[in-house]
């Protein structure tokens, strides 16, 4: 059976997916075999398998620094927050219907056997498991029949390390006052302590970590700097939202829809040199961009509901209207059409008038869409032509079935003789998670948008996004080892609880 450690935060954000992350390719690169695994993770940013199942993208991101193929029994829960106070519920995989967040709380010690046996599979396969908590072990109005935290450690019998943020300040209160807000027998489960994001001089801190390992009477095993790597991020968590509004040679304009899922389909765009990749929520920071991509969403009526309430809407037709590019992935691809229809109350309910910008209309099934699909692109016209023709693989994730006018030309078609996906004049919608992630579709793009306003397209550089990652991941690992002791963690391994 597999050895194992966990790594639990005093707060969301506090690192916990990066340092998850790191470890896994620390241990691979010391040539064991080791998997991540998250109990339960509420995110809207997921994937689908091989095998057309659903999971976190964070686990995803970990099963790459691991060197692995991503399997959902390392993600065997995945909430995906339909409003603020209820949530789809994915069990291994595959949807089980939406529960309120208080109908959930009285059911989810009913997965207990789904989160073991993932968990025991896993543990016959590998030689570690990387277990990830979420949010808090100290919320203590949710540690009743926890299954993520404490509870998922108990299970595991998996010693943990408790990460604290010290960016935001506070790290020795939000360290201290967990410790003082856990059980006895929970305090004992964690072995050592890690200070996350710092910047500055470590000798001004000593003073501090010495005082925390007398308090608390843990070991802090290490201090990790504030890192500087190009990794996913997880949810609206991300610092990308933050992007303000420059001008770049040519600027593309991701809407901040409010249930906004798989915002990584626009990484690849984001790292071409000259390119500016911003993320806007009112009309004022849209101002003039070249492009404008509506991305993918959990709840499209609710959130065209939104984008129609805060004029982003009228906008974007006035940017459509003046012949900018506009392009929808998943949501933003039904959001674009004449209407949508929701008549098993799968998201919002009702019927709801499209932006009209395509003349396709989506119609919400019962059952979700999901499967990894390849392909390449249709004959494609107006300023998007370069993509014509050009190899593509992503993943779908939808409920919605779109219908189209037969004499609108589809944007791509699949290995399978499927088509997906349409266009119109400047407008482009696919249901293709991912699309942009080959080098060929992203560089296509941003030479479509420099020629549009003359600049030299020879300048354009792109590089191979895979073996870019791997290098983000060994300059994690490397950050890993040398800011935590890694003798005394591999220590705790071995010695578990």
């Amino acid at each position: 059976m597999a050895k194992s450690i966990m790594i639990q935060g005093t707060m969301s954000n506090a690192g916990k997916s990066l340092i998850v992350a790191g470890l896994c390719r620390v241990f691979q690169q010391d040539g064991y075999r080791v998997a991540p695994f998250k109990s339960q993770n509420m995110a809207l940013n997921s994937f689908i398998t091989k095998e057309g199942l659903e999971m976190g993208r964070a686990q995803v991101m970990q099963c790459e620094a691991a060197g692995i193929e991503p399997s959902v029994m390392m993600n065997p829960i995945l909430l995906k927050p339909t409003n603020d106070v209820g949530s789809q519920v994915i069990v291994n995989g595959e949807v089980i219907g939406n529960m309120s967040a208080s109908d959930y709380f009285q059911y989810k010690s009913k997965l207990i056997p789904d989160i073991m046996k993932a968990y025991t599979v896993l543990s016959q396969q590998y030689d570690i498991i990387v277990i990830e908590g979420a949010g808090s072990p100290a919320e203590i109005n949710l540690k009743s029949e926890d299954i993520v935290n404490m509870g998922m450690a108990k299970m595991a019998k998996a010693p943990v390390l408790l990460a604290g943020d010290i960016d935001r300040g506070g790290v020795f209160a939000s360290l201290v006052g967990t410790f003082i807000l856990l059980e006895e027998d929970e305090r004992a489960m964690i072995k050592g302590t890690i200070i996350n994001k710092f910047r500055g001089d470590k000798a001004i801190l000593q003073p501090g970590l010495e005082m925390l390992e007398e308090m608390v009477n843990v070991p802090v095993v290490g201090v990790i700097p504030y890192l500087h790597l190009d990794i996913d991020d997880e949810d609206s968590l991300t610092e990308r939202f933050e992007n303000k509004v420059t001008v770049g040679l040519v600027d593309i304009a991701v809407i901040r829809l409010p249930r906004i899922s798989n915002f990584t389909d626009f990484n690849p765009l984001e790292c071409i040199e000259g390119v500016h990749l911003y993320y806007v929520k009112t009309v004022n920071e849209l101002k003039d961009p070249d492009m404008i991509i509506l991305p993918g969403t959990k709840n499209t009526m609710e959130d065209l509901k939104w984008l129609r309430e805060s004029g982003l809407e009228a906008a974007i037709l006035k940017q459509a209207a003046a012949g900018k590019i506009i392009f929808g992935v998943c949501g933003g691809y039904q959001m674009l059409g004449e209407y949508l229809n929701d008549p098993y109350h799968t998201e919002y309910g009702g019927e709801m008038k499209g932006m009209g910008l395509l003349p396709i209309r989506t119609v919400f099934a019962e059952q979700k869409t999901r499967t990894q699909v390849q392909g390449h692109f249709g004959q494609v016209s107006g300023k998007l032509q370069a993509l014509s023709g050009i190899p593509f693989e992503g993943y779908e994730i939808h409920m919605g079935q779109t219908q189209c006018r037969e004499e609108i030309s589809h944007l791509t078609q699949f290995e399978n003789g499927l088509q997906d996906g349409n266009y119109y004049h400047q407008v482009y919608g696919t249901y293709v998670h991912g699309i942009f992630d080959r080098e060929e579709v992203s560089k296509a793009v941003a030479t479509a948008l420099f020629e549009q306003k003359g600049l030299d397209t020879s300048e354009i550089l792109t590089f191979d996004r895979k073996a870019y990652k791997e290098k983000q991941y060994d300059l994690l690992a490397d950050a890993i080892r040398n800011s935590l002791d890694m003798k005394q963690i591999y220590q705790i391994l071995e010695q578990g609880i």
